[in-house]
């Protein structure tokens, strides 16, 4: 019933925008001078239906769910819903939406039957509810739609008062989104750092994250000296951004100036064919063909290698990178005008020169937006680091030791069933605010270099 909600909302729209805009037609043939063409007579209707529409189906699936909990708990029966605390409710509710559901195990008791009924009772009146609350805020939006339509009617400042407004609160949800992401993180943050010392975390070299099963082990107090994480992540994305970085910036230079259109019409499609291949494929590479030639080629000379490597990791992750930086670069040489091609060329420079002095200088801007997502990409990437470097973390910058990195640690600490109320859950959140400030100083970082960089060649 939810999506039939959303078919009449978009039918209505539909409706809403031939309707007026046939009628602001009619009004046009009969020699009035309409103030807007009857285009923005018909998309003024349609905003006005589509938009509250939208909020209403919004806001009642917002608080549908927590009024039929309220409502289905409130008719228990005094004797089971007395003394429950809160993950005792939401439990039963859980077990009461199984039993709704069909997904019944063993004999439960009546009661609870009685209240799967319950909801599955309310959960049909509350669609039913909706569907008709949605056909008679439609049916009302274009009453009042229709009577707006005269020649005199601005439609045209109508409709992009409402668009306005639209994109003003999609910058908003960015805004306030952002802001909640890293209010989270500070808070969980905070409280990880009241359990453990601050200078521990941020200077400390060894990194075991545990928690003591009992008041007397000293064993399981585990260490959170982030260091040797970090210095992980830092080792892989050098590696990845060394490889990345040179094929994908000569890649698009040959593309754009060296490579005939038909060889380009067929290359660029098959390298950006790489940006869409899955990253757990690239960890099945990176663990049964590159490391395994890696451990085969340095056995042949004797070196000691990890059987998860750095180097592993991080060069099938710089290839992962390399559609990101090649189409970024590419762009960013295509927008150089053709007149300083042009003029070097007429001056006597061959085309080499004119590439490496007046081309790449003058696209610094983009081709350093396009390594800055590269490196983003690769410092948040989890799937190849897990397959092919590891999970352990060590202080080490020898690509061929096994490193691990933020983000895998993040997620291995999340998994499994650990309350958050202990140091080895709340150091993820450490971990995330710590990554998150790692990202901002190179993103000013960039910026400013990007800004220098662009006011040289504006």
């Amino acid at each position: 019933m939810t999506a039939a909600a959303f078919l009449l909302l978009f039918v209505a729209s539909l409706a809403g925008w031939f309707w007026n805009r046939h009628a602001a037609a009619a009004v046009w043939r009969r020699g009035a001078r309409l103030h807007s063409l009857p285009a923005y007579h018909g998309a003024s209707s349609a905003l006005a239906v589509a938009v509250p529409g939208m909020v209403l189906i919004l806001a009642w699936l917002a608080l549908q769910g927590a009024v039929i909990d309220w409502l289905v708990l409130a008719s228990l029966p005094e004797a089971v819903a007395a003394g429950l605390d809160g993950g005792t409710r939401a439990l039963m509710r859980s077990e009461i939406g199984s039993i709704a559901r069909g997904q019944v195990f063993g004999t439960p008791e009546p009661w609870k039957l009685e209240a799967a009924a319950y909801l599955g009772s309310l959960t049909q009146t509350s669609r039913a509810l909706l569907f008709a609350a949605v056909a008679l805020a439609s049916a009302f939006a274009l009453f009042m739609a229709r009577r707006k339509v005269s020649a005199a009617f601005r439609a045209r400042q109508r409709v992009e008062r409402i668009l306005h407004g639209l994109m003003v609160l999609c910058a908003l949800a960015a805004i306030f989104t952002t802001a909640g992401i890293v209010a989270s993180l500070a808070f969980e943050s905070a409280r990880f750092f009241s359990m453990v010392p601050f200078t521990e975390f941020l200077f400390g070299t060894n990194w075991e994250p545990q928690i003591p099963m009992r008041a007397d082990q000293v064993a399981g107090a585990g260490a959170f000296g982030w260091l040797p994480v970090i210095l992980g992540t830092l080792v892989i994305t050098v590696v990845a951004m060394g490889f990345s970085v040179p094929v994908g910036l000569f890649s698009a230079v040959y593309l754009n100036e060296f490579a005939s259109p038909r060889l380009r019409s067929v290359a660029k499609p098959l390298l950006e064919m790489l940006a869409g291949i899955p990253t757990v494929v690239y960890g099945f590479f990176a663990v049964l063909t590159v490391a395994p030639a890696l451990r085969s080629a340095a056995s042949a000379w004797g070196i000691a290698v990890a059987p998860n490597t750095a180097l592993a990791a991080g060069g099938v992750m710089g290839i992962m990178l390399i559609p990101f930086i090649a189409s970024f670069a590419d762009d960013a040489l295509s927008a150089v005008p053709r007149a300083l091609r042009d003029g070097s060329l007429a001056l006597g420079a061959t085309r080499a020169e004119t590439v490496t002095k007046v081309l790449i200088p003058a696209a610094i801007p983009g081709i350093a937006g396009g390594v800055l997502l590269a490196v983003s990409r690769a410092i948040g990437e989890t799937m190849i680091v897990v397959m092919a470097a590891g999970l352990i973390a060590r202080m080490t910058i020898n690509p061929l030791d096994s490193v691990t990195t933020v983000t895998v640690q993040i997620v291995t600490l999340l998994i499994g069933d650990t309350a958050f109320d202990n140091p080895k859950t709340l150091a993820a959140f450490a971990l995330g605010l710590m990554l998150f400030l790692v990202t901002l100083a190179i993103n000013v970082l960039a910026l400013r270099l990007v800004r220098k960089y662009r006011e040289i060649y504006d």
